[in-house]
């Protein structure tokens, strides 16, 4: 073997166990038991103090390389995901230029990462006007599904679908046997609500309303099943919407982002606009409530939404939430996050795992990715789950020194991330590009 782990403590096939784990060829081999015996070209025995994870599958990241690489690029955004314990992570069609809506636009993608990525990178498609045709090219190029939006995305090369487009890429992906991943806030409510106003906080909370999402979602339940297709629900920022997503079943899938589960509406300062994000972050009863919905089954994944930009973009000169970027920078911490709010409710590691591993690689297709099994890739984070931090943007890896995790403390710190049996150490980037049904 190339590899032996030995640890007290790891999550295997859902549940904490002692074990070792063999390596060869960059996937595990066997799984046995600690005291086992097998000789290797290298053993490492774990300390007592950390737990042996799966390596995290993070499947919603806005690197936005190429052309808009000063707000993010692939080397800084591997290097933060490694640091925070992802191995492999899909790259969202925007805020890149030119999205990733056809074939050339796929190639300028790859072109960008290749040969500077640190963990293993896939990609999503985009949906947008216009561009529905290119589907069928790009699902056999190998993406890993379809993102739309139904209100402007943010921004103009990106715009959003029509109900009649989309159920028109709702049929196509059914054709397909692929997914649509769907930004579900609707424009109209949107519309009608009042508009954000300078650096009040909950005046940008009231410009996008709960009803939105829930609208939205209707419309994406109503519209996938008329088409019998496959769609995944992105960032639930609203827990109101949890009954409408129960009754969707399991064609249906939904997400939450880390942010949602930590901040509270109520303790946004104003003009604090690193906390702007869309959906925003809600109130504490709400925060609770899709705690509840994760334990329930009803969210499927956790998944950090890393949407970073340049410090310039977020407007701290004047803190107007109306103008400023929305997105949350938090690659890097999300698993810290997560696991500090679960061990406050009770929840296990194992959870956390089903929640940001296991379940992300099953849902984007993933075959051997997200748990520590045979014939799995050999991806693991070796994580001290009982040690604390202060999150310092400035020891962030991530390209722009922002995030609104700065000066929160957190429990948990992730000691070295492995790629097929591999440490990664930052000075080679090893990781590869993924193709669907190829991993």
């Amino acid at each position: 073997m190339d590899l032996v782990l030995r640890a007290r403590r790891a999550i295997v096939d859902g549940a904490e166990r002692s074990c070792t784990v063999w390596v060869e060829a960059g996937r595990i081999a066997a799984v046995g038991p600690f005291d086992a015996d097998m000789p290797a070209e290298r053993t490492v025995d774990l300390g007592d103090d950390v737990v042996l994870l799966p390596g995290l599958v993070d499947t919603h990241v806005h690197v936005n390389d190429p052309g808009r690489a000063d707000w993010e690029g692939f080397p800084t955004a591997t290097a933060a995901a490694a640091a925070g314990g992802v191995t492999t992570l899909v790259d969202m069609p925007l805020n890149s230029i030119p999205p990733t809506v056809d074939l050339p636009a796929l190639e300028a993608k790859r072109d960008a990462a290749r040969g500077r990525v640190h963990v293993d990178v896939g990609f999503w498609g985009g949906a947008v006007p216009g561009k529905l045709g290119e589907l069928p090219a790009l699902h056999e190029a190998g993406v890993f599904g379809f993102k739309c939006f139904l209100l402007h995305s943010g921004v103009d090369e990106f715009p959003p679908l029509s109900d009649g487009e989309l159920a028109e890429a709702l049929r196509t992906v059914a054709r397909l046997d692929s997914q649509l991943i769907v930004h579900a806030e609707d424009a109209a409510v949107i519309d009608a609500a009042t508009a954000p106003s300078g650096r009040d906080y909950q005046a940008f909370l009231r410009s996008r309303p709960p009803q939105a999402e829930r609208t939205a979602i209707g419309r994406v339940i109503e519209l996938a099943g008329r088409a019998a297709a496959r769609a995944h629900i992105l960032h639930l920022s609203d827990a109101g919407a949890l009954p409408l997503l129960e009754r969707a079943g399991a064609a249906i899938t939904v997400e939450t982002c880390p942010h949602y589960l930590s901040f509270t509406a109520e303790e946004v300062p104003d003009g604090a606009t690193q906390f702007k994000c869309c959906p925003p972050i809600r109130e504490a009863a709400n925060r609770e409530a899709l705690w509840r919905g994760l334990g329930a089954g009803v969210i499927d994944t956790v998944v950090t939404d890393h949407s970073p930009c340049t410090p310039e973009l977020k407007r701290f000169d004047t803190g107007d939430f109306r103008t400023a970027w929305g997105g949350v920078a938090g690659l890097q911490v999300g698993l810290p996050a997560v696991w500090t709010g679960a061990r406050a409710r009770g929840f296990t590691l194992a959870d956390v795992v089903r929640w940001m591993a296991s379940r992300p690689a099953e849902l984007a297709g993933m075959r051997h990715k997200g748990r520590i099994i045979p014939g799995f890739d050999a991806d693991f984070c070796v994580f001290a789950p009982d040690e604390a931090f202060v999150v310092d943007v400035a020891r962030l890896a991530h390209r722009n020194p922002v995030s609104a995790y700065h000066g929160r403390p957190l429990a948990g710190v992730v000691r070295s991330t492995w790629l097929r049996g591999e440490e990664i150490t930052g000075d080679r980037p090893a990781g590869k590009l993924l193709r669907r049904g190829e991993c």
